[in-house]
C-alpha cells in the first residue's frame, strides 16, 4: 500500500492549531514536558501578549507536516526583521551580506523567542523523527526560496538534531553555556563538599553575605504566585531589559498569560525587605531541568544576584531531584559557582552560494575555538580534581 504524501502548511499563529495536536508533537512523551518552551501554551502566551507578532520583528510562520491528515511534525518558525532576542548572534553575517549588496532581512528563524535554552526544534511523533525532520527542513527551505529570503536559522537545537541537520546539508554552529549538573546530591552541603576548599569557602561567604540583606527570600510556584508578584517582577524585568537590550522584549501581558496558563511551570525566587519586593529571579521548570530566565532588582545588595539566580536554583533542583540547572546565556562567572561549560548547537541554511561557503569556513574555525574554550574552562572548574575526572 502506498504511503500518503506529506503535506506542509504554514500556520499564522498558535490559534491555527489545537493544543492537543501541537503538544502531541512538542511533548510526545506526555506531561510534564521536557521543557515548557515549545508547548502550545508558551508559544501562544508570546503571541496573545503581543510579545511576538506585528511590529515586533517576530512574525509567526510555524510549520506543520501532516501525513494522511495526521500531524506528524511541527517547527516553531518566525520571519525575522532583525537579529534581536536570539542569543546566537549573526550580526556580523548580516553586515557582511548587506555590504555585498544583499538584503539579509527578513530571514527565517526556528527558535523559541528570547529563550536561549536547548530543546527540540523538530517536533515529531515518536518513530517519525527521520521523516518528520526531512519534511520540516524541506518545507522551511522551500518557504525561504519562494519568498526570496536570505537564510534559515535553527537555534538551540539538540545535539541529535544538529547531527541530523548536518547530514541534510545544513551548516552546524556551536556555542557555549554554563549548566549545573546534579550528581545525586543529598543537599547543598553535599554539593559543596565536592568543590575545592577555596571555592567552597567562597560560596559560603557569598551566601552568608546575600542573606544579610535584611529581608527574606521566598520560593514561589503554582498557586503560591499572585498578581502582586508579577507586578513586582515586571519592574525588575523592565530595569534589566532596559540595561541589556535597550527595551524589554516581553510585554507586561506576557506575565499575565503565564499566571493564567503556566504558573505550575514557574519558580519565582523573590527577595522581600521591609514589606517590599526588592529583587527576583524567574525560572521555568522542566521534567529534569530548571531553566533560569530573568533576574532584576530595585535595590543593590552584595551577592543577592548569585543567591537568587544560582544557589537557590541549585537548592530547588536538589530538592526536586532535577538533573540540571541551565542558567541562560553567557557568564564565565558561573564557573566558580559550580556551573560547567557545555556546547550549544544551531543549524543554518544560506541561499547565496558564495556567502554560504564563507560562513562555512568561519564556522569551522569557530567550532575549533569553542571546543578549546570548553576544554580549558572545564579544567579550571571548581570541583576537586578526582571528582572532575569522574564526571568527564
Amino acid at each position: 500500500m502506498k504511503k500518503a504524501e506529506i503535506e506542509i502548511s504554514v500556520l499564522g499563529g498558535m490559534a491555527d492549531i489545537t493544543p492537543a495536536e501541537w503538544d502531541s508533537l512538542a511533548c510526545p512523551e506526555g506531561m510534564p514536558p521536557i521543557d515548557p518552551f515549545t508547548t502550545h501554551r508558551f508559544l501562544k502566551a508570546l503571541e496573545d501578549s503581543r510579545s511576538v507578532g506585528p511590529g515586533t520583528g517576530w512574525q509567526p510562520r510555524h510549520l506543520l507536516a501532516r501525513q494522511g491528515g495526521r500531524p506528524i511534525a511541527a517547527m516553531p518558525l518566525y520571519a525575522k526583521g532583525h537579529s534581536q532576542g536570539e542569543y546566537v548572534f549573526d550580526h556580523s553575517w548580516a553586515h557582511a551580506y548587506e555590504r555585498a549588496g544583499g538584503d539579509y532581512y527578513p530571514k527565517l528563524q526556528a527558535a523559541v523567542p528570547f529563550t536561549p535554552a536547548t530543546g527540540r526544534r523538530f517536533l515529531t511523533l515518536v518513530g517519525m523523527q527521520e521523516t518528520g525532520q526531512a519534511a520540516l527542513v524541506e518545507g522551511a527551505i522551500r518557504l525561504a526560496v519562494e519568498n526570496r529570503l536570505s537564510s534559515l536559522h535553527i537555534t538551540f537545537c539538540t545535539n541529535d538534531e544538529a547531527a541530523s541537520g548536518q547530514a541534510m546539508g545544513l551548516l552546524h554552529r556551536t556555542g557555549q553555556q554554563f549548566h549545573w549538573f546534579n550528581q545525586g546530591y543529598k543537599d547543598f552541603d553535599d554539593f559543596l563538599f565536592r568543590l575545592s576548599s577555596r571555592k567552597r569557602k567562597a560560596i559560603r561567604r557569598e551566601r552568608a553575605g546575600a542573606h544579610g540583606f535584611g529581608g527574606r527570600i521566598h520560593l514561589l510556584t503554582g498557586d503560591q504566585i499572585k498578581p502582586e508578584h508579577w507586578d513586582a517582577f515586571w519592574q525588575f524585568y523592565q530595569d534589566t531589559g532596559a540595561r541589556k537590550w535597550g527595551h524589554p522584549y516581553l510585554t507586561r501581558a506576557f506575565f499575565d498569560e503565564v499566571q493564567a496558563h503556566m504558573r505550575n511551570d514557574v519558580l519565582l525566587v523573590m527577595a522581600e525587605r521591609n514589606g517590599r519586593w526588592v529583587a527576583g529571579a524567574l525560572n521555568f521548570i522542566g521534567r529534569d531541568a530548571l531553566f533560569g530566565r530573568y533576574w532584576g532588582a530595585t535595590e543593590h545588595h552584595p551577592f543577592l544576584h548569585f543567591e537568587l539566580c544560582y544557589y537557590q536554583a541549585i537548592d530547588f533542583a536538589i530538592a526536586r531531584g532535577l538533573g540540571r540547572v541551565e542558567a541562560g546565556a553567557q557568564g564565565e562567572h558561573k564557573l566558580a559557582r559550580g556551573y560547567l561549560p557545555v556546547a550549544t548547537h544551531s543549524l543554518h541554511w544560506l541561499a547565496e552560494d558564495g556567502f554560504r561557503r564563507a560562513v562555512q569556513q568561519f564556522l569551522t574555525e569557530e567550532r575549533r575555538v569553542v571546543d578549546q574554550d570548553i576544554e580549558i574552562l572545564t579544567s579550571y572548574g571548581p570541583f576537586k580534581r578526582t571528582d572532575a575526572k569522574e564526571w568527564e
